[in-house]
């Protein structure tokens, strides 16, 4: 049996109502990636969240937590499966419905940008790749790392809210610190209340509050694939986004962790964690949404 690309920590079945998610931390690059690395390892490593793990390792109490190994620059779990880019991809399969050819569309803002499935580029630099990956290489990535991923996380939350009547997907990331004179240190998407509660992303602003730094909710960053994908308020299971400014626990160089920052981190994360948490346990977040009923036609 081929073992997963990302590490479980925690429960099968999770013994609280919150699951983390760290799918941007990978430090494993594979020699088939280094082989067709064009740039230097540097440059493919900015696409990293750098070293968020320790963060979430060092907050994790009794969670179930799922940690991708892979490097983000192999495959982008974040990403839906369709975000492939033909400038990174040769022979990608078409896409037909029903037999027939679907519709042409658009590349996103992210594929333009390179940062598709599969990256071509980080922040405006060179191509990443010496030559195009075949769609084959790139199908084996998504069956061997991004599906079983998202299964997991399926999962734990559903395994979650069945015990618990809701359930909190936590989905750890970090960002360069955003520019301007007092910036949000710590920014919370909830795709505009599609992925999760508001009250969801108010419980993490209100810890955030307690140790004198700025969030934001859904600026610059409303939330990847990941809670798109997960988050189902309207069934008690909430999804949030969490980018942390990497100045708060990495080095100068933003390389490598500092273990007194990263405490000071996850302190706050617990504390986080513990309230929403609580939040399921008391029914908040349980009780689904009022769905109105759609008119007849006329």
């Amino acid at each position: 049996m081929t073992q997963p690309s990302f590490d479980r920590f925690g429960p099968a079945i999770p013994d609280t109502p919150v699951v983390l998610s760290v799918p941007h931390a990978g430090r494993a690059y594979p020699a088939a990636l280094m082989a067709q690395l064009a740039v230097p390892l540097a440059t493919a490593r900015l696409l990293e969240d750098r070293h968020v793990d320790a963060v979430a390792l060092a907050a994790l109490g009794g969670e179930t937590m799922l940690v991708q190994r892979q490097a983000r620059a192999w495959i982008d779990l974040n990403r839906r499966e369709d975000e492939r880019d033909p400038a990174a991809e040769a022979g990608m399969p078409a896409v037909t419905v029903g037999g027939m050819p679907a519709p042409a569309v658009e590349p996103s803002a992210r594929v333009r940008a390179g940062l598709g499935l599969v990256p071509l580029r980080v922040g405006g630099r060179a191509e990443l790749w010496r030559r195009r990956w075949t769609g084959g290489e790139v199908m084996a990535r998504i069956v061997a790392d991004h599906r079983p991923y998202h299964v997991a996380v399926a999962d734990a939350l559903g395994a979650a809210a069945a015990r618990f009547g809701a359930a909190v997907l936590v989905d750890l990331h970090s960002m360069p610190p955003l520019p301007g004179r007092t910036p949000a240190r710590i920014v919370i998407g909830d795709r505009h209340g599609a992925s999760a509660d508001g009250t969801a992303a108010a419980i993490i602003e209100a810890q955030v509050a307690r140790i004198g730094l700025r969030s934001a909710r859904n600026l610059p960053y409303a939330g990847g694939h990941i809670v798109e994908r997960h988050g189902h308020p309207a069934f008690g299971v909430h999804a949030v986004q969490v980018e942390i400014d990497r100045s708060l626990y990495l080095d100068r160089s933003f390389d490598l962790p500092l273990a007194d920052k990263v405490a000071w981190l996850a302190r706050w994360l617990r504390a986080a964690i513990d309230a929403l948490a609580q939040e399921c346990r008391s029914g908040a977040l349980t009780r689904p949404r009022p769905v109105t009923e759609p008119l007849a036609a006329e």
